[in-house]
């Protein structure tokens, strides 16, 4: 009976070497987590007036700057991430924006939905690390 590093097969996953499945899923964990920032960032566009409230509502200053640094950061940063241009550092800019994120709007840990978003963002970030500590795999424009 073969043990499984006698294999050549087995021994290429064993030293790392084929690597194409954990590209794809790389690929597809970019683009996973991306979305959610994408989506936000749309729906900052097409409905400004209630989140310059929302923000507003949140105390911070300069609300309408804060808008458009949102919508930069949220659609910058998840159309990039899912090219896989300079992940390392995109990924590490969206992690600090959804700590910051869930300390600004989600602190009220007492409220069920606040709580639920606040460790939404900090999964979210959790996330986001993983691709600052592996990067964005093979089938990016950075391995390119």
């Amino acid at each position: 009976m073969l043990a499984q590093s006698d294999t050549p097969a087995a021994a290429s996953i064993a030293a790392g070497t084929n690597t194409s499945s954990r590209d794809y899923v790389a690929l597809i964990g970019r683009i996973a987590i991306a979305a959610i920032f994408l989506l936000s960032g749309f729906s900052k566009i097409t409905a400004p007036g209630a989140t310059i409230g929302y923000i507003a509502s949140a105390g911070l200053p300069l609300p309408q700057v804060a808008l458009a640094l949102a919508i930069l950061v949220e659609l910058g940063g998840g159309v990039l991430l899912v090219l896989g241009y300079r992940v390392r550092i995109v990924a590490a800019a969206l992690a600090i924006f959804s700590v910051v994120a869930a300390l600004g709007f989600h602190s009220d840990l007492a409220d069920q939905n606040q709580f639920i978003h606040f460790f939404k963002n900090l999964a979210m970030a959790g996330g986001l690390l993983q691709i600052v500590a592996f990067g964005g795999g093979r089938l990016s424009i950075d391995r390119r």
